[in-house]
């Protein structure tokens, strides 16, 4: 089984028990995090939109770092312009640890107290 999900404007496709490179997140490592789920794809078919609202990636955030060094070198002919820069991007390196919606498996198998039904005299 995999899911896509979002983060920071990028799309990501995850495995349980694979490691992923997002974009920097706010949070420490050893910490858990969530992503929505866009779409997910097992040996059932694949399920998008309003059949995957409750899903969620749980990951762990294994480090934090910096990716290598781009050069980024702007250059106009015959007028002796010149500029170089560098650009390190930072990420962070998550391990996907679960799959699923068990928030909504909880909830739904909650069902609400029934009511007494009044009596008509």
């Amino acid at each position: 089984m995999y899911a896509i999900f979002a983060n920071g404007n990028k799309q990501y496709k995850a495995a349980v028990g694979e490691t992923v490179k997002l974009e920097k997140l706010n949070a420490e490592a050893g910490s858990t995090v969530e992503f929505p789920v866009i779409l997910t794809a097992d040996e059932k078919g694949i399920q998008a939109g309003a059949e995957v609202e409750n899903v969620k990636v749980t990951c762990e955030v294994l480090s934090h770092g910096k990716d290598k060094k781009i050069i980024v070198f702007k250059y106009k002919a015959k007028k002796n312009e010149r500029k170089k820069q560098g650009h390190r991007q930072p990420y962070s390196l998550v391990k996907v640890t679960a799959i699923g919606a068990a928030e909504a498996k909880k909830t739904a198998t909650k069902a609400a107290p029934k009511k007494p039904a009044a009596k008509a005299e």
